[in-house]
């Protein structure tokens, strides 16, 4: 009997997902947009926020051995709790007075916290669902981040606006206890490891033991990473910095068109999800060099459109067209390469190789912004000069790991069997 996707516990995750990602993204934007008031200055949450990614970084690995170990529904339900507990301490705390202060230091404990939670919840899919259905299910989750993305920062502004910080912190407060609960009802096998000897000695040898499958039992899945890691430098920089700095100063279009491209990214970003979920059992993992070819090629294209002749409607249409397609193209890579990691890595390790993702992945978004920032400030006049030679670098990756993906989907077909 073929296993269904909506499984009880799938289900109850991804509903706490969409609770939990639904009260985070209100409360960051209404946090951001408090600080931008009391401050005046869009800089200083922007530093907060970079601040509070170093202990998620420095502690993802930890989070990891964690998932590991430990039972991941009651982690989940404890790491929601507290959350909420969290928020609804410093709204209780939160005066005109220390604000800064008390927003700076819940940010830096929901990172904490998140940095266990996120392996965690990658954990748990490979738990609960197997085969294909473990691509259809980060699809899903994919699916309810990016609707969440696109509808909560619309109503959390409204509700901002309507009621002030406090209130929506209380809503978001709301959303965690619920996820929580969500949670309660989730029931996973025993994949619990006993912890012995000291903790330290447990963290290090767990630590060692994940590296060593990765550098050296399957160094496909260290190959898989670090691609993932590699397009996302390229998207990330290219969206976060360069589309904003295309729209507004190349192309001297208002916010209103910024805006609109934004939100079409969003879009972009569900029907990649959607796609990916739909070309499950159809697009082999030999053919992912080709997904990634067509990042680059996306890439291309919006950079060819400033070596013509043309206004600055016709170029934001198929700047945002491109991008748009850039970014379903990375969500479906993205859902395939951390459901093959995640389908090629023994439950007990599972954990921390999410960790591993996650943390090169938060590394690599920053790491792209700063040299993005400084490629378009240098190339501002001739904004071509950054974006093609982008997409070729990214297009020829794609086709010269062609070799890599076929190795892969091989080794794959020789498990089944």
């Amino acid at each position: 009997m073929e296993q269904k996707l909506f499984t009880k516990n799938f289900l109850l995750l991804v509903l706490g997902q969409a609770s939990s990602l639904f009260g985070n993204y209100i409360l960051r934007l209404a946090l951001s947009m408090y600080v931008l008031e009391v401050t005046g200055s869009a800089a200083v949450f922007a530093g907060i926020l970079s601040v509070a990614t170093i202990p998620t970084i420095l502690l993802s690995p930890v989070g990891g051995i964690l998932a590991d170990r430990a039972d991941r529904r009651n982690i989940m339900v404890a790491l929601d709790t507290l959350t909420g507990i969290s928020v609804l301490c410093a709204a209780v705390l939160l005066s005109g007075d220390n604000a800064v202060a008390v927003i700076s230091v819940l940010l830096v404990i929901l990172a904490v916290l998140g940095a266990f939670e996120t392996p965690t919840v990658q954990a748990c899919i490979p738990q609960m669902l197997a085969g294909d259905h473990i691509i259809r299910g980060n699809a899903v989750v994919n699916q309810v981040a990016s609707i969440s993305y696109l509808i909560a920062p619309m109503l959390g502004g409204i509700l901002y606006a309507a009621v002030g910080l406090k209130p929506v912190m209380f809503a978001s407060v709301v959303c965690f206890f619920v996820t929580a609960l969500f949670e309660c009802f989730i029931k996973l096998g025993g994949q619990a490891r006993a912890f012995q000897g000291s903790i330290l000695s447990v963290v290090k040898n767990d630590f060692f033991e994940s590296i060593r499958f990765i550098t050296r039992e399957r160094t496909d899945i260290m190959r898989m990473l670090l691609l993932a890691a590699f397009s996302r430098f390229f998207v990330m920089g290219v969206t976060l910095v360069g589309l904003p700095f295309v729209v507004r100063t190349v192309l001297g279009l208002d916010a209103r068109f910024y805006g609109g491209a934004e939100s079409s990214l969003a879009v972009a970003t569900i029907l990649g999800s959607i796609a990916a979920g739909l070309l499950t059992g159809k697009l082999k993992s030999g053919r992912l060099s080709y997904v990634l070819a067509v990042i680059g090629v996306c890439i291309i294209s919006a950079g060819v459109v400033f070596l013509f002749p043309s206004g600055a409607c016709v170029r934001y249409a198929v700047i945002v067209a491109a991008f748009c397609g850039m970014q379903a193209a990375i969500s479906i890579f993205s859902i395939f390469a951390v459901s093959l990691i995640q389908q090629n890595t023994p439950d007990e390790l599972i954990g921390k190789i999410m960790a591993y993702t996650s943390a090169v992945t938060m590394c690599v978004q920053p790491a792209g912004q700063m040299v993005y920032g400084f490629l378009f400030d240098r190339f501002r006049g001739a904004v071509y000069l950054v974006l093609i030679p982008s997409g070729i670098i990214v297009c020829v990756t794609g086709l010269l790991a062609t070799g890599f993906f076929r190795k892969l989907e091989e080794a794959q077909g020789c498990e089944i069997n």
